[in-house]
C-alpha cells in the first residue's frame, strides 16, 4: 500500500477490507528494534483513521512472529552505559494496541518471545502454529518483566500461572498455551492461514460497529490495569539493570556462556 510505503520494518498487504501487517526482519527473527517499535506504534495511530480497511492481521515474516527486543544491541550498549534503557517505547506500543479500534488478529507462524509475546497477547484473538512457542524470558537476562508481560499474562491465565511462567521464563508450546487460555488456537502450520482467514471472514459478516464497540469496552478493563501497572513495571525493569545478576547475564551473553546468577 502506497500510503505505508515509508514504513521500513513492516510490509502491508490489502485484500478486500482486510489488511495484513507483517513484521519484516526474518533474518533476525523479527526482533523489535527501536525503529520497529516506533513504526508499529505509528501504524496503530495511522491505521485507526484509515478508512480503507476494517480488520488487521498482524504476523511475522519467516519462521517467527518475533523473538522480542533487540537483545544484542541493548545488552552491548549496557556494558558502557547500564542506565541506557528505553522501555518507554514499549509503553507506547501497549497503549497504541489497546486504543486501536479495529479487530486485531495475531497470526504466529513461529515463536513469540519477550516483547514479541507481549504484542501478540495484547491482540484481540491469537492463532499460532503448533510449532510456535511463547515466553517472556526477562528474568533469564536478570531483568524484571517490564514491557507489558506483567500486565497481560495474569489477565489471560490467572496470577498463579502467570507468576510461574514470568518467574521462570519458560518456553510454552502453542498447544499448551491454547489449552490454558494464553492464546486462542494452536493449529498445524499448513492450516494456520486458512483458519485465520476463515475467522476474519466470519467477523466481516457481523455488525462491525457493534464488534468494535464490544472490543473497546473489553479493552477498558485492560487499559485500567495497564495504567496502574505499566509505569511501575518499567521502573522495576530499570532498577534490575543495575543488579549484579544482570551484569552477569550481559557478560554471559557477550561471551556465549550460561550465566551464574547469585541473586544480587
Amino acid at each position: 500500500m502506497k500510503k505505508y510505503a515509508h514504513y521500513t520494518t513492516m510490509t502491508f498487504s490489502l485484500q478486500g477490507r482486510i489488511l495484513t501487517v507483517t513484521l519484516n526482519n526474518p533474518e533476525k527473527l523479527n526482533i523489535f528494534t527501536e525503529k520497529m517499535e516506533q513504526e508499529l506504534t505509528q501504524f496503530f495511530v495511522d491505521g485507526a483513521m484509515d478508512e480503507d480497511f476494517d480488520f488487521v492481521i498482524l504476523t511475522g515474516a519467516g519462521r517467527a512472529f518475533s523473538a522480542g527486543g533487540d537483545v544484542e544491541n541493548w545488552m552491548t550498549a549496557n556494558v558502557a552505559d547500564p542506565g541506557r534503557v528505553n522501555t518507554d517505547l514499549s509503553k507506547r506500543v501497549v497503549f497504541s494496541i489497546l486504543d486501536f479500534p479495529k479487530p486485531l488478529i495475531a497470526k504466529l507462524p513461529g515463536h513469540a518471545i519477550g516483547l514479541g509475546a507481549t504484542v501478540a497477547l495484547f491482540c484481540d484473538v491469537i492463532f499460532a502454529s503448533n510449532d510456535a512457542k511463547i515466553a517472556d524470558p526477562h528474568v533469564r537476562l536478570g531483568l524484571s518483566a517490564g514491557d507489558g508481560g506483567a500486565i497481560i499474562w495474569p489477565q489471560l491465565i490467572g496470577y498463579a500461572r502467570a507468576r510461574e511462567f514470568l518467574m521462570t521464563g519458560e518456553l510454552i508450546p502453542a498447544p499448551r498455551a491454547a489449552a490454558m487460555g494464553l492464546i486462542n488456537y494452536a493449529l498445524p502450520p499448513e492450516e494456520l492461514d486458512a483458519a485465520v482467514d476463515a475467522f476474519v471472514q466470519k467477523l466481516s459478516k457481523g455488525a462491525l460497529v457493534a464488534i468494535r464497540a464490544t472490543k473497546m469496552t473489553v479493552n477498558l478493563g485492560l487499559k485500567q490495569v495497564a495504567t496502574a501497572v505499566m509505569d511501575a513495571s518499567i521502573a522495576y525493569e530499570k532498577l534490575t539493570v543495575y543488579t549484579k545478576d544482570h551484569a552477569e547475564a550481559v557478560d554471559a551473553f557477550l561471551n556465549k556462556r550460561k550465566p551464574n546468577f547469585i541473586g544480587k
